[in-house]
Parts: C-alpha cells; sequence; structure tokens
C-alpha cells in the first residue's frame, strides 16, 4: 500500500521510489532504511523498474519507425545500468575509450555503440575502429583527417558523420548549451558542405550520417524541431548532389522533472521528430542519458549535526559535494525527502556536507523536519551524480545499489580510504 504524500507530487520518480502504510520510503519493495543499514551511507540507490520502464517509453514512441536508442553512457556508467539497457536492446553513445571498454564489458554492441567527444586520441580511435563501432561522430576537419589517416594505414573503413552544429539556443544552462556557434562542439554550419565533400573524397571514410546536439535538460520540443530543420535542409542538399545519408542523430538532452519543469512526454518529443523527417529513407539514432537515468535513483544519506546560526540554520548530512556536484556546479534542484517521519520540530535548513567548501550544499533553504542518525534521500540522482562524483578531501565515493523489487544488488562497493592511495608512492 502506497501512501499519499503531497511532496512527491512534483516529481515522476516516485512512482518507483514510494512512502508504504510504514511510514517509510521504499525503492520498488526495499525500504531504504534497510539499505542504509546493508551498506551504509551516503550511498546511491537505482530502480531496476524505472531503467527498463523509461527506455520502454522511448522504444514505443519509435515503434513502427526506423529509429535506435543510443544511451549516453556518461549520464551515468555504472555497469549493471548499462547491462540493463543493453538486454533491452539498446545502443550506447560514448564520448571515451573508457566508455568503450564499459560498454563491451557490460555486454553492449559495438556495432550499436557511437563515439562523440571534441577530443579522440589516437589510440582511442583505433579501439574504436577496432571494436567495430556504429559511426564516429566527427566534430573537425582535423579529427576527420586523423580518423582518415588512421583508418587507411590499418586497412579498415571507418563510417562517419559530422556532428553540425545548428547554432540553436537549446533555452537551457549555459554550460550545458551545446548548440550555439561559441561552444566548442561540433563544425559551423556552414562549413558543413565543404567538409562532406572533403569525407567523400577521403581514403578510408564512409559517410553514413549527420549528428547534432544542443544541449541537455531541454523541457521544450522546439528547439529539438529548429535544429532538425535545419538539418534536414542539409540532408536534402546532400541527397540532391548523390550524397545519400543513412542515418541523422538528433543526440540527447530532453529535459526531466526536478521540481516544477513540464518536459515534453518521450510520445510528443519523438512523434515530433519522426513527422518531421516523414517519408525520408532515414533512421532516427537518439541519445536520450538524462531523461533514462535521472529519475531512476537517488541519493541516501544521514544527518550527521543540525546547527542553528544566527543567519541561517543547517542539516548536516554524510552526503557531499564530491558525491552530487550538480546543486554546488550547476545550482540545480533535487528534492529532499524523509524516509521517516521525524518527531523533530520543522525548520528552514540548507542541507550541507562535511567537504571544506562554501559550496558544498545539496540543497538550500528546505523545510525539513529532522535529527542526527536520520536518514534522507536526495531525489533525481540517477544521471550526472556518481558519474561526476570525485574523491575531493579524500572522501571514498559511495556505494551504488541496484534494487530490482525486493531484492537489492551492491553494483559498485564503497571505496576504502587504502583505496584511494593505493597507486600512490613516497619519494625514496
Amino acid at each position: 500500500m502506497i501512501i499519499n504524500n503531497n511532496s512527491q507530487a512534483s516529481n515522476p520518480s516516485v512512482s518507483f521510489f514510494s512512502y508504504h502504510a510504514d511510514g517509510t520510503l521504499y525503492a520498488e519493495d526495499v525500504p531504504l532504511s534497510d539499505v542504509a543499514a546493508q551498506y551504509g551511507t551516503p550511498c546511491y540507490i537505482y530502480s531496476r523498474s524505472a531503467l527498463e520502464t523509461k527506455y520502454r517509453e522511448f522504444a514505443a514512441a519509435g515503434a513502427g519507425r526506423e529509429v535506435e536508442i543510443c544511451y549516453a553512457v556518461k549520464a551515468n556508467s555504472n555497469l549493471a545500468v548499462l547491462n540493463v539497457l543493453a538486454r533491452l536492446g539498446a545502443g550506447f553513445d560514448i564520448v571515451s575509450g573508457g566508455e568503450l571498454e564499459r560498454v563491451l564489458a557490460a555486454g553492449g554492441a559495438a556495432h550499436k555503440t557511437v563515439f562523440s567527444g571534441v577530443g579522440k586520441s589516437d589510440a582511442e580511435l583505433r579501439s574504436a575502429l577496432g571494436a567495430g563501432i556504429r559511426c564516429f561522430n566527427v566534430e573537425s576537419e582535423m579529427e576527420l583527417e586523423r580518423l582518415s589517416s588512421i583508418a587507411a594505414a590499418t586497412g579498415k573503413v571507418a563510417p562517419v558523420s559530422l556532428r553540425v552544429n545548428p547554432d540553436v539556443d537549446a533555452r537551457t544552462h549555459p554550460y550545458i548549451a551545446t548548440g550555439l556557434r561559441d561552444t566548442k562542439f561540433g563544425v559551423p554550419y556552414e562549413d558543413a558542405p565543404r567538409l562532406y565533400r572533403k569525407a567523400a573524397k577521403l581514403p578510408g571514410l564512409r559517410v553514413v550520417g549527420i549528428d547534432c546536439h544542443i544541449g541537455s535538460q531541454l523541457t521544450q520540443v522546439e528547439p529539438f524541431v529548429a535544429a532538425l530543420e535545419k538539418l534536414l535542409e542539409f540532408v536534402d542538399m546532400l541527397g540532391s548532389t548523390g550524397m545519400p545519408l543513412e542515418h541523422i542523430d538528433m543526440g540527447g538532452g530532453l529535459g526531466i522533472r526536478y521540481r516544477d519543469e513540464e518536459p515534453p512526454s518521450v510520445a510528443d518529443y519523438v512523434g515530433r521528430l519522426l513527422k518531421l523527417i516523414g517519408s525520408r529513407k532515414l533512421k532516427l539514432l537518439l541519445e536520450p542519458g538524462r531523461a533514462l537515468v535521472g529519475n531512476a535513483g537517488l541519493l541516501l544519506t544521514r544527518v550527521e549535526y543540525v546547527k542553528h546560526a544566527p543567519a541561517r540554520n543547517f542539516v548536516v548530512v554524510d552526503g557531499a559535494m564530491n558525491d552530487l556536484v550538480r546543486p554546488a556546479l550547476y545550482e540545480s534542484w533535487h528534492e529532499v525527502l524523509p524516509v521517516r517521519e521525524s518527531a523533530a520540530a520543522p525548520g528552514d535548513y540548507d542541507v550541507v556536507g562535511p567537504v571544506c567548501e562554501s559550496g558544498d550544499f545539496l540543497a538550500r533553504d528546505r523545510r525539513l523536519a529532522t535529527a542526527p542518525g536520520e536518514l534522507l534521500a536526495v531525489m533525481s540522482a540517477g544521471a550526472y551524480g556518481m558519474s561526476m562524483s570525485s574523491n575531493y578531501n579524500t572522501r571514498p565515493r559511495a556505494a551504488e545499489v541496484m534494487i530490482d523489487r525486493a531484492a537489492m544488488h551492491l553494483v559498485r562497493a564503497r571505496e576504502t580510504v587504502a583505496d584511494l592511495f593505493a597507486t600512490e608512492r613516497v619519494l625514496p
């Protein structure tokens, strides 16, 4: 039985993270207090059902059409997360050689993997070429030449698309807007015709597609539509000059609800793109990351102290900016829920960690009732949480646990302090 709770109404993740009749917040059928008792805190917790449900939503939106979902590994690269998605048939979008190794280790298919990123090294290009990936999303003329040279020298043919910058305003945080002309990503729209002609003549390359990515956490369809309209004009022009493409990759960027955002439904987002593509013989590639995993995870943390100061009050927890950097980096908002109702008097608090930085906060100005020893859940932390975590202040990174109905699976053990300096050496 689920208890209705007004604080849950703002966030869709609560269909998998919900209060039950005993007054405890659960992940699927597991009380979060049980996870803390077995694996400690801070701890990342993921719902397998949430992951599978969201992927199937994307798959259903593209049913009957040529659509391939390539999960953006950078959002959450845990092997268990990748494996769950690989079992469902997902492809993958990678931005490093390390991510390729993760995909392969998790059972993902190289031929369903696309390689993005502005700074691919010789070693990374060789490795991906040898693995037989689906496509290289090339982001500069120099990269095009380097990939041609490597492919020709090894007797292989590299499938390529150019990441074309459509100069579309994604209307998102400037750090995660990637489609404007002043970003480091992609090639200028006006330079793309020349580069496509060059790519068609370079040895070792096979031109197969076109790619763009305009930003992250987009909550409107219109920027995607504007970018696709510009790309389709270009695709049609290439086709008329004898260079038909096999696919168009629209990247990722679909936002989720953290607080009061109202992102479009997956069906509306995918449907609008497919309607624009129309009868063209183009496969549509999508690279969702946050949209798949963001609301499938949370950060569980325990209260250490409640501190009252003249200007502000603080709840000091054992989770910190090294565990979840998004609030410090982007001033992002995450809902904070008590795992159980507290007997403490409610108050207005900043939720902060023990890291020696004033920017070390997980939430600001929250109405909370909590006391030392009690547990808090920082919601919507499945994307860019663990994958951006660090060991700042010599803090071991958190454990990660996947919940599958009533089962708890430790999918990454908590680091120890000894792990952190095991590869270091003192001078003789």
